[in-house]
C-alpha cells in the first residue's frame, strides 16, 4: 500500500506541503488543475509548475485526481470527440512527470451530493451529512446554493463557472437512459485505454457518489455488478477501478471488502472512508475507526493486504476537528488520524504474516 494525500494547490487548500511531509508514510500528492474546465487540454506548463513545488518535499505526482471528463463526452454529443482528443493529449502530457493513475468519474452533472458540508458529530467534530428526504424533496438549484455558501473554496465538482448553465444541462439529460451513458462511457474508454497504455497510465472511475439515481440522472457506477460490467466494456489492466468504501459503502447491501477481495487486480487507487448509515437513508461521515461508522475497515485494509496491494491509497474525507478551518472534508488533522490508522491496521497485518509479535 503506498499512501498519498489530496491537495488541491497553493492557494486554494489551507494544508500546506510542509504539513503533508510530516505524516508518516505519505509519499505523493494527490492533485489536478483545478482551475482548469472539464474537457480542456492540460497545458504543460501548470503541470511543471506542480512538479515544481512537490519536487522540494520528495512527492511524486502519480496519482491524478481528476481529469474531469466533459458533459458532451457523457451524453454522447457529436462534440466529444474534441474533448477525447484533449484528453488524451493530456494523458500524454501526465506520463512527463511520473503519473501512473487517472481517477475519472462518470457521473452526469453533480461529482457528489451532500446536504450538509458541516453536520456536527456527538463530539464536537462536524462532517458532511446527506439527508434523503432533504434531495427527494428539494430542487436542485437550492442544493447549488446551499454547497456554494462556503465561497472560500471551490468544491470538486460544484465550481460555480461549470454550475452556471445547470439548467440547460438537466434538460439535456432528459432523455437519457443508463444504457446510453453506458454506450457512451465505452465509446470513451475504447478510445482512452489504449492511449492510457501507451503511456502506462491506468484509468481509475470513481463510483457514483451516492450510488443511486438522484434528481432524475442516469447513474451506472453503483456496485459490484456495475463494475464487473465496466472491466468488460473495454478488458485491459488499465482499465481500472478507484475503490471508494465510502461511496460504495453507504448502500447496506454492499460488503465493500468483499468488492476488494473481487476486484483486486483492477484496483490502482483505494479512497478509504468510514460512514454511519441510519436507516431512513441518511448518512455521515465519520473518524475512519471501525467501530465508529457502518463500513467494516479493518477487514477492507486486511482485504488489501491479503491481495499484496500494491496500488495507491488515500483517506479520502476527514471531519473537520479541533476546530479547523478548512475546505469541506479535506482538513489536515482527522485525514492524518485516518493515515495512522490505516498504518496501524497494515503494520499488525504485516507483522503477523511474518510471525512477529504485534
Amino acid at each position: 500500500m503506498r499512501m498519498v494525500f489530496r491537495w488541491y494547490g497553493e492557494g486554494n487548500d489551507t494544508v500546506t506541503l510542509p504539513q503533508i511531509k510530516q505524516i508518516p508514510g505519505v509519499e505523493g500528492i494527490v492533485w489536478a488543475l483545478h482551475h482548469l474546465p472539464a474537457g480542456e487540454e492540460w497545458p504543460m506548463e501548470d503541470i511543471l509548475a506542480y512538479k515544481k513545488l512537490a519536487d522540494p518535499y520528495g512527492f511524486h505526482l502519480e496519482v491524478v485526481e481528476s481529469v474531469n471528463v466533459h458533459e458532451d463526452i457523457k451524453l454522447g454529443l457529436p462534440t466529444r470527440d474534441r474533448y477525447i482528443e484533449n484528453y488524451k493529449r493530456t494523458i500524454e502530457k501526465l506520463a512527463k512527470v511520473g503519473a501512473k493513475v487517472i481517477c475519472y468519474n462518470f457521473m452526469p452533472v453533480f461529482d457528489w451530493i451532500r446536504t450538509d458540508l458541516f453536520k456536527e458529530l456527538e463530539d464536537g467534530s462536524t462532517a458532511l451529512f446527506y439527508e434523503k428526504a432533504m434531495v427527494d424533496a428539494m430542487d436542485p438549484m437550492d442544493l447549488v446554493r446551499k454547497i456554494n455558501e462556503n465561497p472560500d473554496f471551490t468544491m470538486p465538482g460544484w465550481e460555480p463557472a461549470r454550475l452556471l448553465h445547470l439548467s440547460s444541462v438537466f434538460e439535456s439529460y432528459k432523455n437519457v437512459t443508463e444504457d446510453d451513458l453506458w454506450n457512451n462511457l465505452q465509446y470513451f474508454l475504447e478510445q482512452i485505454i489504449p492511449v492510457a497504455e501507451a503511456n502506462d497510465i491506468k484509468m481509475a472511475i470513481h463510483p457514483d457518489d451516492p450510488p443511486w439515481s438522484i434528481f432524475g440522472l442516469p447513474r451506472i457506477m453503483t456496485g459490484p455488478d456495475s463494475i464487473r460490467k465496466l472491466l468488460k466494456l473495454v478488458d485491459n489492466p488499465y482499465n481500472g477501478v478507484t475503490l471508494c468504501s465510502g461511496s460504495l459503502g453507504v448502500n447496506p447491501n454492499h460488503n465493500v471488502a468483499e468488492m476488494v477481495r473481487e476486484f483486486a487486480d483492477r484496483i490502482p487507487f483505494a479512497h478509504i472512508r468510514n460512514v454511519r448509515l441510519y436507516e431512513n437513508g441518511d448518512f455521515i461521515e465519520t473518524s475512519h475507526r471501525a467501530s465508529d461508522g457502518s463500513v467494516d475497515i479493518c477487514d477492507i485494509v486486511k482485504a488489501y493486504h491479503e491481495n499484496g496491494f500494491t496500488g495507491y491509497a488515500r483517506p479520502d474525507h476527514g471531519r473537520h476537528i479541533w476546530d479547523e478551518k478548512c475546505r469541506a472534508g479535506y482538513g489536515l488533522y482527522d485525514r492524518a488520524l485516518g493515515i495512522m490508522y490505516l498504518w496501524g491496521i497494515w503494520d499488525s497485518l504485516e507483522r503477523t504474516k511474518r510471525g512477529t509479535r504485534v
